[in-house]
């Protein structure tokens, strides 16, 4: 990872996985935020695809539960699942959303390659909420929550594929940190099929250097590939309020620093996402340029490293 490859860039403008208007601004918003040029600083080629435009085509509906935009999710879906894998051959691809729907596209995308290269894939999902729902047990029926169970190959969702995937994310390999927000059915899920779930309560107790390592140590054994998947709302609201989907007692702004300095060190990561950045709800481009400095984190530079920022102004009257 860390050689000094290529970054490739592209913007994931969905919003028809969630209720809340606004992610679709999120690519422009990081763009604006200066993630290109704070790459280019620590001495990455950054090649900017732009943001994707998904293709028309026709996708079936699950015949049972609640599935919201179903064929729009799906043309998303098969349309970024094809640019992932080709960018994967020749860069390392960040993919801008947009809401965390996009996953479904990127992970295929990704393990798709991985397969090619005879290399198992990881997925570290650093999120407040699972997004292991199916259509059959989502009560919003925002897909946006089926993301992990979508490319994970459960077969109530397969649906938004062009076929079933070859080779579907073994649960067992989905790591999550951050959880605290599970729908009761979901979590039956999540147990069923054996994913690593590290909710806030984990991290409170021994912090977020253990779990991380312990997958770290596996995926090395391995020579396994990782995706990582950081959803806004990982975050505590405090410091990241740009979200439609905040939950309190989210990750705390040095832990998250952390997470990404230890993946940096690890040279296992070969993917990442950016996901439900909403700069509707922002303040003054908090957020942008906090997943900026952590995307900075992730690629090398180091927290005393980060440039100085004048403060910000307080609010005057009208």
């Amino acid at each position: 990872m860390f050689e000094r490859q290529s970054i490739g860039l592209l913007g994931v403008p969905v919003q028809d996985g969630t209720h809340e208007k606004g992610c679709l601004m999120g690519p422009d918003a990081l763009r604006t935020a200066g993630i290109v040029e704070t790459l280019t600083g620590l001495g990455f080629a950054c090649i900017d695809h732009g943001n994707l435009t998904p293709t028309s085509l026709e996708a079936t509906p699950p015949t049972k539960g609640n599935a919201n935009n179903f064929k729009q999710i799906a043309n998303w879906t098969r349309s970024l699942a094809d640019q992932a894998y080709a960018m994967a051959k020749d860069s390392f691809p960040i993919f801008l959303g947009g809401d965390h729907s996009l996953s479904m596209g990127s992970v295929a995308g990704m393990v798709r390659h991985a397969a090619e290269c005879d290399r198992a894939l990881y997925v570290l999902w650093l999120d407040a909420h699972p997004d292991f729902n199916i259509p059959q047990t989502s009560d919003s029926g925002n897909m946006h929550g089926m993301s992990v169970a979508a490319f994970c190959g459960l077969k109530a969702i397969e649906g938004v594929y062009a076929a079933p995937l070859a080779h579907p994310v073994d649960p067992t390999q989905v790591h999550m940190m951050g959880i605290r927000s599970v729908d009761r059915q979901e979590r039956e899920l999540l147990k069923s099929h054996g994913v690593h779930v590290h909710d806030m309560r984990v991290l409170d107790e021994v912090g977020v250097m253990q779990p991380l390592q312990q997958m770290l140590d596996e995926i090395k054994a391995r020579k396994a590939m990782l995706h990582v998947s950081l959803d806004v709302d990982f975050l505590d609201p405090s410091i990241a309020p740009a979200v439609g989907t905040t939950v309190p007692g989210g990750a705390t702004f040095r832990e998250a620093h952390l997470i990404m300095e230890m993946l940096h060190e690890s040279e296992c990561v070969t993917s990442l996402d950016l996901v439900e950045l909403n700069p509707f709800l922002d303040h003054r481009g908090k957020t942008a340029e906090l997943l900026t400095d952590l995307t900075a984190s992730l690629f090398g530079r180091k927290i005393f490293d980060r440039p100085t920022r004048r403060p910000r102004p307080m609010p005057g009257p009208y």
